[in-house]
């Protein structure tokens, strides 16, 4: 089987619009030796966004944009896409990325985002943050959970790589659904880009199909 040092590490972009602990989850990964990936450039979509500090103590280049600087999402994602671009990113994360990235041809299927609830239960537009958390609380739903998928131009909607679930308990509060589902979204997305990495996730119309590890 082929060990992590012996893999090519995969050039990441990370879009954010906060406080980066994707940013940190996925640095940890990487640091602790079980993620063949370097991250290579963050956009921000706020100058006062946590992770734009974050990347710079890390040396890693870092840019804002903002989206209220563009007339619609295509001049938005026209300006980020600029930026990463240079960086030959083999791999696209959005990581609380709060607003709409249109992805361009050369990106299809290869941008991924993590959404805080199990696809396609509360999720579209306007579920984020603790907006999906209250839902499923208000619902009466049982479970909730994280997804991982790929990108496509339509919210949450892209092809399902990593689903992962937890229980939703009588007296909880979105924040204590939310920390539960955190825990398992710092599983989920390193999983996930770490199938990526090893060239082992294939797309099949709306499905991911996960090839066997190569020996």
């Amino acid at each position: 089987m082929r060990g992590l040092e012996q893999m090519k590490k995969i050039r990441l972009a990370v879009l954010l619009s906060g406080s980066g602990r994707t940013l940190d989850n996925i640095h940890d990964h990487i640091a602790a030796g079980d993620l063949p990936a370097k991250v290579e450039v963050v956009v921000a979509s706020r100058p006062d966004a946590l992770g734009l500090q974050k990347a710079g103590e890390r040396e890693i280049p870092a840019f804002c944009v903002q989206r209220k600087d563009h007339p619609d999402d295509n001049s938005f994602s026209a300006a980020i896409n600029e930026l990463i671009a240079p960086f030959n990113p083999s791999l696209i994360l959005l990581a609380g990325f709060m607003h709409f990235y249109r992805i361009p041809d050369q990106y299809q299927g290869m941008v991924m985002n993590i959404h805080p609830a199990l696809i396609p239960a509360f999720c579209g537009k306007g579920y984020y943050g603790h907006h999906v958390h209250q839902a499923v609380l208000d619902y009466g739903a049982k479970v909730s959970g994280c997804t991982v998928h790929f990108a496509d131009n339509r919210y949450d909607h892209g092809p399902i790589i990593v689903q992962r679930t937890v229980p939703v308990l009588e007296d909880d509060t979105p924040d204590d659904l939310a920390a539960r589902v955190f825990e398992q979204e710092c599983k989920a997305y390193p999983e996930a880009i770490k199938l990526f990495a090893q060239g082992r996730i294939e797309i099949i119309g709306r499905k991911v199909r996960i090839r066997p590890l190569q020996t």
